[in-house]
């Protein structure tokens, strides 16, 4: 019987019990805060308890024992295990204010840790130090900007993907509302003609038909497509020899809503035909939260 084993892990305050609970909810035998020492036992018992889905969160609160998880992980795979392992980020800033407005302590706090921002703000880029080879080894969500109830369908969506295919992520995004900081490549077309002068077009996204047109007909549009599927088509063989196992593509514009939007949908048909493929609109999946909230 086949084990699947997600890792949820990541920086403290970027929303793992958000993770933890969404998978709870869709059936998975879930541990907080295991020490990265007991993985693969429990890994292992559970297995002869005949469980099928396990999420596991192990954090920063484990620190002595984080060098260990790369290595246990690719051991846990070697063994026919299915492994996924996401990281949640957030910018600095970010975690900042969360721990300010609900007025917790951070885990890796020591007596003098209510001393103000600047002194958190040193403890969380310490985190970030202690957690950056097992970052590198996972798939990344930047939480930083959206709701409880993205995260949820994020977490959810990265898991329906095939086992052992390198699966291409592609996320639009505005550039107003800040940087993606879960991406492995950016493109900026900010540059590119603007559906949101039309007053027709402004209101509708890169999903439409409408907008869909008015993009197809720009030439510098076409051109922006055309070299970055070149890329891609180049390098994603080569991402895949090299044992990557995501590969994230955010594209951005101002407010990432008709351009930036239209070229991942174009991008996702695209690639979609050779690889697994996710999409993932960062404003707009924020606009139906808001609404189904």
């Amino acid at each position: 019987m086949l084990l699947e084993v997600v890792l949820i892990t990541g920086m403290s305050g970027s929303g793992k019990s958000v993770a933890l609970h969404a998978l709870e909810d869709a059936g998975y035998y879930c541990v907080d805060n295991l020490p990265p020492e007991l993985l693969s036992s429990f890994v292992a018992l559970e297995h002869a308890h005949h469980g099928k889905r396990v999420a596991i969160a192990i954090d920063a609160r484990s620190a002595t024992g984080l060098p260990q998880l790369p290595a246990q992980l690719s051991l846990l795979r070697s063994q026919g295990v299915m492994v996924h392992s996401l990281f949640l980020d957030a910018t600095t800033s970010t975690l900042v204010r969360r721990f300010s407005e609900t007025r917790r302590r951070h885990p890796l706090s020591g007596d003098e840790a209510q001393q103000g921002r600047k002194a958190l703000a040193q403890t969380i880029e310490w985190e970030r130090e202690l957690l950056a080879d097992l970052r590198d080894h996972s798939q990344v969500i930047d939480t930083s900007t959206i709701r409880s109830s993205q995260l949820q369908s994020y977490v959810k969506s990265l898991l329906t993907v095939p086992e052992g295919q390198m699966t291409l992520l592609f996320q639009s995004f505005g550039f107003k509302h800040g940087m993606p900081v879960d991406c492995d490549y950016l493109f900026d077309v900010r540059m590119l003609p603007n559906p949101y002068y039309d007053i027709d077009l402004r209101p509708l996204s890169g999903k439409d038909e409408p907008v869909q047109t008015f993009l197809r007909q720009q030439p510098d549009v076409l051109q922006m497509q055309q070299h970055i599927t070149q890329f891609f088509e180049h390098w994603l063989p080569l991402l895949a020899q090299n044992h990557r196992s995501y590969v994230t593509v955010a594209i951005g514009c101002t407010g990432g809503q008709h351009r930036s939007v239209y070229l991942v949908e174009q991008l996702a048909a695209h690639f979609g035909q050779n690889w697994p493929t996710l999409i993932r609109h960062r404003e707009l999946d924020g606009r139906a939260a808001t609404a189904e909230s």
